[in-house]
């Protein structure tokens, strides 16, 4: 995949270039500030962007502007924000009510380079990879549409917005894969969502959990 990363400090950004190219992608392009990367990749279009939220001059939500102006610009372009802080609002309002393609991960709790790698890939391939903690904070306030779920399936859909596969959730939670499609098949009919060839049920699901979190977080 082409890359962009958007990240000011220099040995994070290095770090991420290494690892990146070291698995094989192309980093086309490296910044350090919002204007730059809303420059950059309107004419580099790369596979995913990688940034940071708080960045030059003020250091306060540039590169989160400039992911929300990039995705409203490029509404296909996949995104993976990396943040210090958990920010359920935030979250919300980059996701604008489209969670394909779109990744948020907290810096400090990127422990395992496969997993990250694995969380781009799946971004790139339009799913989701919104970090554990976020998903945490979103369950602990959630009182509307989830009610009707129990807490197991609160658990598998958090891990589906997390951009775990239904193996993953498996090893997760200890339990075996066809007791996940199970759980899965049951939060998709309380929820509401069909089978529908034109569209990714996982997402669909994560869609609406985010959705309904954002709406208590905002």
């Amino acid at each position: 995949m082409r890359v962009v990363i958007a990240e000011d400090q220099v040995l994070l950004r290095d770090g991420l270039v290494r690892l990146l190219t070291g698995a094989g992608h192309a980093v086309v392009a490296q910044v350090g500030d919002g204007r730059r990367l809303v420059a950059e990749v309107s004419d580099r279009r790369p596979d995913l962007v990688i940034a940071d939220v708080r960045m030059p001059p003020t250091y306060t939500d540039e590169g989160a502007a400039a992911v929300l102006f990039l995705r409203e610009r490029y509404p296909e372009l996949a995104v993976v924000i990396l943040s210090q802080v958990v920010e359920p609002s935030l979250v919300a309002a980059l996701t604008g009510g489209r969670v394909r393609a779109f990744g948020y991960l907290l810096k400090d709790r990127v422990l395992d380079t496969r997993v990250f790698l694995d969380q781009l890939a799946t971004v790139v391939d339009g799913g989701t990879a919104i970090d554990p903690v976020v998903v945490e904070n979103y369950v602990q306030h959630s009182r509307d549409r989830l009610h009707g779920l129990t807490g197991r399936e609160v658990e598998v859909l958090g891990l589906v917005a997390s951009g775990r596969s239904n193996t993953g959730i498996a090893a997760e939670l200890v339990i075996s894969r066809r007791t996940v499609d199970a759980h899965l098949r049951s939060i998709f009919t309380k929820l509401g969502i069909e089978s529908d060839p034109e569209d990714n049920q996982r997402v669909l699901a994560a869609l609406d959990w985010l959705a309904s979190r954002g709406r208590v977080a905002g």
